[in-house]
């Protein structure tokens, strides 16, 4: 790997070969760059209550912190994305144009903030403390995962960086949707080396031929069966552990603050 450096930031590390910058948030300022970034908060065509626009701070240190919070004596926290996917889009209100809402539940398509098809994806993150009800995540999606037969046509979810338990992480890719067809390559889990101040880098290297995971400047997992050849968009998220089977954990005793701190996130294209 090797050094790029980013003026007034810390620098990111690259694999071997020409690159150039093409997007990047690096949190300056006190507010979120909404022209960069959306909140996710609806699952399966609904809004979902573990799901907030709550909880982010930018400390004025060009770092980002994606807080755990409270709403209604459970613990919510926040998702941040670049686009969003066509089956998490609720019922828009109005009829369609055939006023048939009854069978086309379908809502409006935003326009993405930001997709893209290949090149280095890098992010410097410190980690929650609570291992019990949290996890973080650094990860892309294609708008349209599992609606085809071939992922390389309809995109994959690539992660980067998940984050269940401290002092471990999991990278990998998830192809044919999340049903039936679901099924994972290159999906490890390994331990984290401490650093002297606590952050980690993570990156992903996509280019047609394959995909290789980056933990600190070390290679920790490749893919190269299914690659996406669609643009896909960049998540930032935090999740409360356990809500996919009931609803969000209950509080007991005091409500404990937590985050998920990002210095920055950068996408790079490949010179070639």
């Amino acid at each position: 790997m090797k050094k790029f450096e980013v003026n007034g930031h810390e620098p990111s590390f690259l694999p071997e070969g020409e690159w150039k910058l093409v997007w990047a948030d690096e949190f300056d300022g006190t507010e979120l760059d909404r022209s960069k970034w959306d909140f996710r908060l609806n699952f399966w065509g609904k809004p979902f209550d573990a799901y907030t626009d709550q909880g982010i701070v930018l400390d004025g240190k060009s770092h980002i912190e994606l807080h755990r919070t409270e709403r209604n004596g459970c613990y919510v926290s926040p998702q941040l994305q670049t686009g969003s996917n066509s089956f998490d889009v609720p019922k828009s209100g109005t009829d369609n144009p055939w006023g048939q809402d009854e069978i086309w539940p379908l809502g409006i398509l935003e326009e993405p903030k930001f997709v893209h098809r290949y090149g280095y994806y890098e992010c410097r993150c410190k980690f929650q403390k609570d291992p019990e009800t949290m996890w973080s995540a650094f990860w892309t999606q294609s708008p349209t995962i599992g609606a085809r037969f071939e992922p390389e046509w309809c995109g994959i979810e690539s992660d980067i960086m998940e984050c269940f338990r401290v002092g471990k992480a999991t990278t990998g890719n998830i192809m044919g949707g999340y049903g039936k067809q679901f099924r994972e390559e290159g999906r490890v889990s390994y331990d984290l080396n401490d650093t002297e101040d606590g952050w980690h880098y993570f990156g992903m290297n996509w280019q047609p031929e394959g995909y290789t995971f980056y933990c600190d400047g070390k290679e920790v997992s490749r893919a190269d069966k299914h690659v996406s050849h669609v643009p896909q968009f960049i998540l930032l998220t935090t999740e409360v552990q356990g809500y996919r089977k009931s609803v969000p954990n209950i509080i007991s005793g005091d409500f404990v603050d937590d985050a998920f701190i990002v210095d920055f996130v950068r996408v790079f294209d490949k010179v070639r």
